[in-house]
């Protein structure tokens, strides 16, 4: 006996539409069960979870920051997996745009003026978009697996940016801690409200990007090109489209959006480099793409859905006494979730016996 996976001709456009909902419904349950199975009041632990980190106006500021790179990386990657491109690595070009976009304030700190914050946001989407070109061109040029290129680069950043932090870039005045110097105010990226909280100037661009990528991906030739191409490889060539330049602009866009979320987390919430600068972004980002619906209007409000998942698993530390682990099982579930959601779908499950392929092998 096995179990198969068969393709439904036509799927329900009222549960394709559900499917994010249904998929947080189910990892809300899932979450009071762990929580229980924890030995915590499941209520009170989803309330910590949920609703505490959105009762205190700093807090919302912190929602804001946190949501910033997911829907920043997440719009870029939306771009790739539309065309059929599966970028995992929006991590290392995160990181990539952190390390070119601190170029200027850490090599030359007396270059000040309000030209530096500008081309510090030019120098990281350059980071991050040069680096995406890597998997873009091996897949291009050799036919490899983009997924375990832009995965395994990850490393490579990760690895990069912690030699360069204790090594060539380390404060000499640091007291030898794995840091750079602080950036000066002409490489800080502003406050939204300065009175209220510390939120900046980030969220702004997550929503400007947004608005970009949906005009780009509804309005114009190329995003038709991209949807054609997602849909069948083989109609965009018909169609006369190029397979190879779209996987390149596919992972340009991805790259510079995820390049442009390092560099101004960087400037706006750290304010230097250091040997972490991502508690897993690049790969949160994946999930709040696909919780989307890969539509980036809806990428800003599943933004805001996962980021609420990293304070709440900052809450639920304090207030609870959980490790940071269990916190963030959270994120994994909802993945799970929205995943077997859209699934089901679009597949249904079929049951076939042994028996049943003799008897059909037999006809």
């Amino acid at each position: 006996m096995r179990i198969e996976l068969v393709r439904r001709p036509q799927h329900s456009a009222l549960f394709s539409a559900l499917s994010p909902f249904i998929a947080l419904f189910l990892t809300l349950i899932a979450g009071a069960i762990l929580f229980s199975i924890l030995g915590k009041n499941p209520f009170a632990a989803l309330y910590s979870y949920f609703i505490e980190p959105l009762t205190e106006v700093w807090s919302i500021h912190e929602l804001l920051i946190k949501a910033a790179p997911l829907i920043l990386i997440a719009v870029g990657l939306s771009v790739c997996f539309l065309s059929n491109n599966w970028n995992i690595g929006a991590e290392g070009q995160f990181i990539a745009g952190g390390i070119a976009g601190s170029f200027l304030p850490i090599v030359f700190p007396d270059f000040q003026g309000w030209y530096v914050l500008p081309l510090m946001l030019l120098l990281g989407m350059a980071g991050g978009a040069a680096y995406a070109t890597i998997p873009a061109f091996l897949k291009v040029r050799f036919n490899t697996n983009e997924i375990l290129t832009s995965l395994m680069l990850v490393y490579v950043a990760q690895l990069f940016l912690d030699w360069l932090v204790r090594g060539p870039w380390r404060n000499p005045q640091g007291y030898n801690f794995p840091e750079t110097i602080q950036f000066n105010a002409s490489a800080v990226l502003p406050e939204i409200w300065t009175e209220s909280g510390r939120a900046h100037w980030g969220f702004i661009l997550a929503l400007i990007a947004a608005l970009a990528v949906w005009f780009t991906l509804s309005r114009t030739l190329s995003g038709f090109e991209i949807k054609v191409f997602g849909r069948s490889a083989r109609a965009g060539r018909f169609a006369g489209f190029s397979a190879g330049r779209l996987t390149f602009f596919a992972f340009l866009i991805s790259g510079a959006l995820a390049g442009l979320a390092g560099i101004a987390e960087v400037s706006g919430a750290v304010g230097q480099l250091r040997t972490s600068i991502s508690p897993g972004y690049g790969f949160t980002a994946i999930i709040v793409a696909f919780l989307g619906r890969l539509n980036p209007l809806g990428i800003v409000a599943a933004g805001l859905v996962l980021a609420l998942t990293y304070l709440g698993g900052e809450a639920a530390q304090i207030s609870l006494g959980i490790s940071e682990k269990s916190a963030r099982i959270f994120q994994g579930i909802m993945l799970f979730f929205i995943l077997a959601s859209d699934t089901l779908i679009y597949y249904r499950i079929r049951i076939v016996s042994h028996l049943g392929d003799a008897a059909a092998k037999g006809a």
